[in-house]
């Protein structure tokens, strides 16, 4: 099925409502960790023994650098378990909202395409171009690109721009342009 411009704005509209219906939420994981206290005679030193109650820890990362809080109770565990299965509930609408905005952009009509067919007779007519005081573009250019005066170049969107003479980012172009060059002479000392 293909998506109309119109249904796809209906689309973002509706998934901007869902991310502003959104509870809190953060990012990052739980861990329990199970430690051992280091004396002797404990039963956490057995070798069969898990350790001490686990200690539970919500992980994430401000920033590049990774941060740790401890969840010390149950309410506390099951607050962070929520908001984190928000968070993840918001990648998803996120996801979603970002392919949709990229269909849209596909879709949408550039500016060429919504002009009227006079305007689009204007806007190629290189001499209403140059009465504005717009350099030409290089396809105004007499000839071939070898035979174009040298250091003109495109920026590749249609309008170009000058080098000072002899000063090309290509000097191989300008060689074969130019053909061979007499050597300096060395400077006497």
């Amino acid at each position: 099925m293909v998506d109309t411009l119109a249904h796809l704005e209906q689309q973002r509209s509706a998934l901007l409502a869902e991310i502003a219906r959104l509870k809190d939420f953060r990012r990052g994981s739980i861990s329990s960790v199970y430690r051992k206290c280091g004396r002797p005679e404990c039963h956490c030193s057995h070798p069969n023994d898990r350790g001490h109650d686990p200690s539970i820890r919500l992980t994430y990362k401000i920033q590049g650098q990774s941060r740790l809080e401890i969840l010390a109770t149950p309410a506390a565990v099951k607050k962070a378990e929520q908001e984190i299965a928000e968070f993840r509930r918001f990648q998803d609408w996120s996801q979603a909202f970002l392919a949709v905005n990229e269909k849209i952009c596909r879709e949408r009509p550039t500016e060429e395409e919504r002009a009227t067919p006079q305007e689009k007779k204007r806007s190629h007519d290189p001499a209403r171009n140059r009465a504005r005081g717009r350099a030409p573009t290089a396809a105004h250019l007499p000839g071939t690109p070898q035979e174009r005066p040298l250091g003109f170049r495109s920026r590749g969107n249609g309008d170009s721009f000058r080098h000072a003479p002899g000063r090309s980012r290509c000097p191989d172009r300008v060689a074969a342009i130019r053909g061979p060059q007499p050597r300096a002479a060395p400077h006497p000392l």
